[in-house]
């Protein structure tokens, strides 16, 4: 899929500024010319490859799948506005959660229907601004308080829904409510639940792991270990695309039964242990493609994976005194940078 392919069909924006004690909702909805339309497309696209997003499903009594359940395009104004007082009356209860414009998009992709809600949290700039008198042009420096975020800049609350069957993909951040940090956006918005993001799950699955190896291994082993799980995790994501959770787990620790069963105990209160993991963003797997090492001498090394599992590239050697030797081989040239 392209950015190109996202065709934008109606849209509108809600002013929540929680400063105000009352949301400032828009009657008509605005013109998407080619540049805004690309602002629009680049949030939705940069949704639509996030790791960060879970998928969700709305909980039986949500208002927000109420509302979207009488959903056509004849209606697309009034229900925006309903969620934007939805929104709204969440904000304004909870003083942590910051002040947004909230976007609210109709598009399709490949015929298939979806709405996007975006909420824009402000951004801070300072611009500059000219008076004019009788004495001339005075130039000064404002602050600009209510910016929205620039189309390369991640939002930290958004959700896509399908319009076909209500699922839904959503990627949020905890705030304070009540003194306790709170999904609102997951949990009081749009009330609804999910699995983990693909990227919680691979940070989870990757911890577990090393910590059971910590608990195992002496301090002396664990370099060589952890390497070797990175080269296993990272074969995964570059062969298959992700990995099974068990199967990698068998991987790892082969015949290791003791460690297999404390992973999976650290995992079954994220209910992981079966599952899939399948991240699809570059970002979220780039540091398994190598491998970084620090020596206790201050020498920092950072060998390419397809380098490290080349024994002909790259050796390590353990010395009769125990000390480590890492062994280059068959370097043609050498870059000072």
């Amino acid at each position: 899929m392209q950015k190109e392919d996202i065709r934008l069909r109606q849209v509108i924006i809600h002013i929540m500024d929680s400063t105000m004690g009352m949301p400032v909702l828009s009657d008509q909805v605005i013109d998407f010319g080619s540049d805004f339309g690309d602002f629009l497309r680049a949030h939705i696209f940069r949704l639509l490859e996030s790791d960060d997003m879970k998928k969700c499903s709305f909980d039986e009594d949500s208002k927000v799948q109420a509302e979207l359940e009488a959903y056509n395009e004849e209606n697309f104004i009034p229900v925006s506005q309903k969620l934007g007082e939805l929104l709204y009356g969440v904000m304004n209860k909870n003083i942590d959660i910051p002040p947004a414009d909230l976007l609210v998009v109709e598009y399709e992709v490949e015929q298939q229907h979806f709405l996007a809600l975006l909420k824009m949290n402000y951004k801070t700039y300072y611009t500059h601004m000219t008076d004019s008198d009788p004495w001339g042009n005075s130039n000064s420096v404002i602050k600009q308080k209510a910016i929205l975020p620039g189309e390369n800049q991640k939002l930290a609350e958004a959700a896509l829904i399908d319009m076909t069957d209500k699922n839904l993909k959503i990627i949020e951040k905890k705030y304070d409510v009540n003194g306790v940090k709170t999904n609102y956006f997951s949990q009081l918005f749009l009330q609804c639940h999910g699995s983990l993001s693909p990227k919680s799950k691979l940070a989870i699955v990757a911890k577990a792991v090393d910590d059971v190896q910590k608990k195992f291994y002496h301090e002396s082993e664990q370099f060589e270990v952890q390497m070797e799980t990175k080269s296993i995790i990272n074969q995964a994501l570059e062969e298959d695309g992700g990995f099974a959770v068990p199967v990698l787990i068998d991987k790892i620790f082969k015949e290791q039964e003791e460690m297999k069963e404390q992973v999976i105990e650290k995992l079954e209160k994220y209910h992981l242990t079966e599952t899939e993991v399948e991240p699809q963003n570059p970002a979220t797997t780039r540091k398994y493609g190598k491998q970084n090492l620090i020596t206790d001498t201050g020498i920092e090394i950072r060998i390419p994976m397809e380098q490290y599992q080349n024994k002909d590239k790259v050796d390590f050697i353990t010395n009769p005194d125990g000390t480590i030797s890492v062994l280059i081989k068959n370097v043609g040239s050498i870059i000072s940078k």
